[in-house]
């Protein structure tokens, strides 16, 4: 394969586009290209072998992200035998007479949306008209 050459095309990641675009060669270091700009968006970015740059994620708050939901997590005995059963709150009782609900249900059901209302438009500045002489 013979040496890029500034101005030809090559595929590239884009920064702004995300995705592997056609790019043209606008700088050249060594035989290979340094910069490219994208024939979508024109913008001027490092050569980077058609791979997209590594997540912003911290690895050690990912980490430590992890460690943490394992403790949480409902399913993990672990976690349950950390409790202590004094401390333990148990869930409030939320029952309503099956006749309440029932008639709320069909309330709500019934009652139909209200229209939405169109926006209304915004005031217009208006322009100056006096002029100094």
């Amino acid at each position: 394969m013979r040496e890029p050459r500034l101005g030809d095309d090559i595929d590239d990641y884009c920064v702004r586009c995300k995705r592997v675009m056609n790019h043209a060669v606008v700088s050249v270091l060594n035989a290979v290209p340094a910069k490219v700009r994208c024939r979508t968006c024109h913008s001027d970015h490092d050569f980077r072998h058609e791979q997209p740059p590594p997540p912003k994620v911290d690895a050690r708050k990912q980490a430590l992200f992890n460690e943490v939901l394992k403790k949480v997590s409902p399913a993990d005995p672990v976690a349950a035998e950390e409790i202590d059963p004094e401390l333990a709150v148990e869930p409030l009782e939320t029952t309503e007479p099956d006749g309440e609900r029932a008639e709320l249900e069909t309330e709500a059901s019934a009652a139909p949306d209200p229209p939405a209302e169109p926006p209304k438009p915004k005031a217009k500045a208006k322009a100056k008209a006096t002029r100094k002489k």
